[in-house]
This record gives structure tokens, C-alpha cells and sequence, in this order.
């Protein structure tokens, strides 16, 4: 069993309003010297039954087919072996 974690940011050059609101909001509250806020996507689950290299081509194409925009999106993945986990969610 592998624990997947997937990060989703905007690509450096698409406009990120969400960060730019967020940035400037912490401006507001005194946090001056936070620079290139960017607000993204988080997901995690788990995969079963397969191992590292399939897991990994499966995240890729989760990410490729359904969880990542990759005109404006980049992401990053890591699997992590995940035995004894509980099965259900928390």
C-alpha cells in the first residue's frame, strides 16, 4: 500500500489571483515581507496492489487525465510506503 501525496501549483507564469489576495491580506495584518504567494491544489490518497513503478505511472496519468491543467498547472508526487494504515478515512 503506498500513501500518495500530489501538490498543484499555478505555472510561474499564469496570474494567481487567489495568492495575490492572500499575499496582500497578510500585508494587511503586518506579514510585509511574504513575496510570491501562490495557492494551489493538495490531494492525498492511497493506492493499493501495485507496486512503486506502477503506482507511479498511475499517479501520472491520474495527474495527466483528471487532476492537473498542465497549460497552467505544474505538480509534484511523492509515494510513500504506507503499511498499517487504516483503510478507511479519517
Amino acid at each position: 500500500m503506498w500513501r500518495v501525496k500530489v501538490q498543484v501549483t499555478l505555472k510561474k507564469s499564469v496570474l494567481d489571483p487567489q495568492g495575490a489576495a492572500v499575499q496582500k491580506s497578510l500585508g494587511a495584518l503586518g506579514y510585509e515581507n511574504v513575496d510570491r504567494m501562490q495557492v494551489g491544489k493538495y490531494l492525498e490518497f492511497t493506492l493499493t496492489g501495485v507496486s512503486r513503478e506502477e503506482g507511479e505511472a498511475q499517479v501520472k496519468d491520474m495527474c495527466r487525465r483528471l487532476l492537473v491543467n498542465p497549460v497552467i498547472e505544474d505538480y509534484t508526487f511523492e509515494l510513500l510506503e504506507a503499511e498499517g494504515l487504516p483503510r478507511e478515512g479519517r
